[in-house]
């Protein structure tokens, strides 16, 4: 399948194109959010705006520029979106929890603590009137 772009419709190449900067400047936005931001935890967030909301527009602009030019409906660029949507915030996940486990290991005092495991929890009596061995002393 080979086309020229001077195939495009000026309607679809108009539409096209402000999806593909829409996306490419929110990917920007995404991107000096990861240069600008100080912790690893808030750089977390600004390459998902990229990720997520870039790449709709760009593969929103992608599929209204190839579809126009082909005469047929190009939907296949859906499954880039689906795969980006559903992966994004998978490994969102697995880097925060790993960089909050390093951290916790590292005592880093910036970190909230761990939720008290079931070995660390003291029973009732026990945390409202101290220690067991002071009420068990004569």
């Amino acid at each position: 399948m080979t086309f020229t772009f001077a195939d495009v419709p000026l309607w679809a190449a108009v539409a096209g194109s402000a999806f593909l900067l829409l996306g490419a400047g929110l990917v920007l936005l995404g991107t000096i959010g990861l240069v600008r931001l100080s912790t690893f935890y808030e750089r977390m967030h600004a390459p998902t705006l990229g990720t997520s909301w870039g790449a709709a527009g760009m593969v929103m602009g992608s599929m209204i520029i190839f579809s126009a030019s082909t005469g047929r409906l190009v939907i296949h660029e859906i499954l880039i979106g689906v795969f980006v949507t559903l992966t994004t915030p998978v490994t969102l996940i697995l880097l925060g929890r790993s960089a909050l486990f390093r951290d916790r290991s590292e005592n880093n005092p910036n970190v909230p603590r761990a939720p008290e495991s079931a070995d660390n929890v003291k029973p009732p009596d026990e945390a409202e009137h101290g220690t067991a061995s002071a009420d068990a002393s004569p």
